[in-house]
């Protein structure tokens, strides 16, 4: 703590108090002004102005308790310490009530009276500083690749920032690699339970078996290969977060044990009788519309209303192209620091195809082109052919004369289905896209599978 920018204002109505007071705090470094009673120190206090004020409690007119508490309406901040002649009981304990931070009586020792001074502004200062942290830290808390400036990111920003201080169950909606899961962190790390792990759970790679001893955990013996006892993601979320993931796939068996726990806070292992409780929050996500499921009757309408209290929408890629270039520089940067490779730069060409490309797989398939074109790049910027999807595309765009995004991505997919004989998982791992994206793509473009 520098000295030099610490203000006090000294308020007494004896001049040699005052002129005391004044010289010494001076010479020790200290911006001191002075005010010869109650009336004229109002005046000249703003809030903000001043780190300390030493006031002598008895003076003509407005007393120094009365101009305590009308500093402490001003600035609640501002440190105070009364000087007085007659200490008494009564009136120091008031004094300490109405706000200040000690008191010292006259005649005053100097060396005690900087002691005190110097004690009370490092605490100050200590405080302002753990504010300032803590704002930064609340500023900074979102983990990495969440990042964007546009309008779409800005209002996710502030729906995170309302429903994290919440124990509210959020329901994630996006296409497959929009950011889900980091929406989901981003709440839990800026919610009260952050000290307390998040437990993502993928609730479309898991069959009904599996998932359900995934989530409650089970007991030994319970069934074949069950050595252990093994807890639960449930058990495991007890204080932190649960996120579910793909949650349109679970079976109408686990829809029931499902709104069974959230309900409850409490379950048995596969296997065992004893009740188990676990205090959760629970954060899912889908990248289809459960309305529908409802409709059609795959989805449970009681969980359905249980899960979508607060909704936040996550937008594709192709809506929020204004982020592309701040995200791709990101994962530029990220990428040729990991690789040590002297990349700098995106080439104007390169960054004009990324920012009209129609990003099926979202930022996760942007970070998955950069990441390869860093590795395949030979030069100290990105370059179009260096781009995993540039020279496919086009040619099969040029194939009928049709140039759309949708034409270029449809006989894009096409060919990579086919050269796998349709395998749907390999032809996800070469799109850089999962499968569940991958149907959906088949589906929308009418795809027909030539060896069925």
């Amino acid at each position: 703590m520098s000295n030099k920018k610490e203000r006090i204002l000294v308020v007494d109505d004896e001049k040699i108090v005052r002129e005391s007071l004044f010289h010494w705090f001076e010479e020790e470094g200290y911006y001191v002004d002075t005010a010869e009673d109650a009336e004229i120190a109002l005046r000249k206090f703003d809030k903000g102005k001043y780190d300390l004020l030493l006031v002598d409690m008895k003076m003509p007119g407005m007393s120094g308790l009365e101009l305590l508490t009308k500093i402490k309406e001003i600035d609640k901040d501002t440190i105070v310490i009364l000087i007085t002649a007659f200490a008494s009981v009564p009136s120091a304990i008031k004094a300490l009530k109405d706000g200040a931070y000690d008191y010292v009586t006259k005649p005053v020792d100097p060396d005690e009276l900087e002691h005190l001074v110097k004690k009370a502004l490092e605490q100050k200062f200590l405080r302002v500083e753990n504010e300032q942290l803590k704002g930064n830290l609340e500023e900074i808390i979102k983990p990495d690749n969440l990042i964007g400036e546009s309008p779409q990111m800005k209002k996710i920003y502030e729906l995170i920032n309302t429903v994290a201080a919440t124990d509210t169950t959020v329901m994630l909606r996006g296409e497959s690699g929009t950011g889900k899961e980091l929406v989901a962190k981003a709440i839990h790390i800026n919610s009260k339970r952050k000290y307390f792990p998040i437990i993502p759970v993928n609730c479309g790679a898991l069959a009904e078996s599996i998932l359900e001893s995934e989530l409650f955990g089970h007991e030994k013996g319970a069934f074949t290969g069950a050595q252990f006892r093994r807890k639960g993601k449930f058990e495991m979320a007890d204080g932190g977060t649960i996120f579910l993931d793909e949650i349109g796939s679970i079976t109408p068996k686990m829809q029931v044990e499902l709104l069974r726990v959230i309900e409850s806070k409490q379950f048995s292992r596969v296997g065992g009788n004893e009740i188990i409780r676990s205090d959760f929050r629970v954060i899912i996500a889908t990248n289809e519309p459960l309305e529908d499921l409802v409709k059609q009757g795959k989805f449970r309408e009681d969980l359905y209303y249980r899960l979508n209290v607060f909704t936040i929408i996550i937008p594709p890629m192709r809506e929020r192209t204004g982020d592309i270039p701040v995200l791709a520089f990101y994962f530029l940067n990220k990428f040729a620091t990991a690789m040590n490779k002297q990349i700098k730069g995106i080439s104007e060409e390169a960054m004009d195809f990324l920012c009209k490309y129609d990003w099926p797989g979202n930022v996760r398939e942007l970070e998955n082109a950069i990441e390869r074109a860093v590795v395949v790049g030979k030069g100290d910027q990105i370059l179009v052919d260096d781009l995993p999807f540039h020279v496919s595309s086009s040619q099969s765009a040029n194939a009928d004369g049709d140039k759309s995004m949708s034409a270029m991505e449809k006989k894009h997919i096409l060919r990579v289905l086919n050269e796998n004989n349709w395998n749907i998982s390999k032809s996800a791992v070469e799109l850089e896209i999962d499968r569940v994206t991958l149907y959906n793509k088949i589906s929308k473009y009418g795809l027909r599978n030539p060896y069925k």
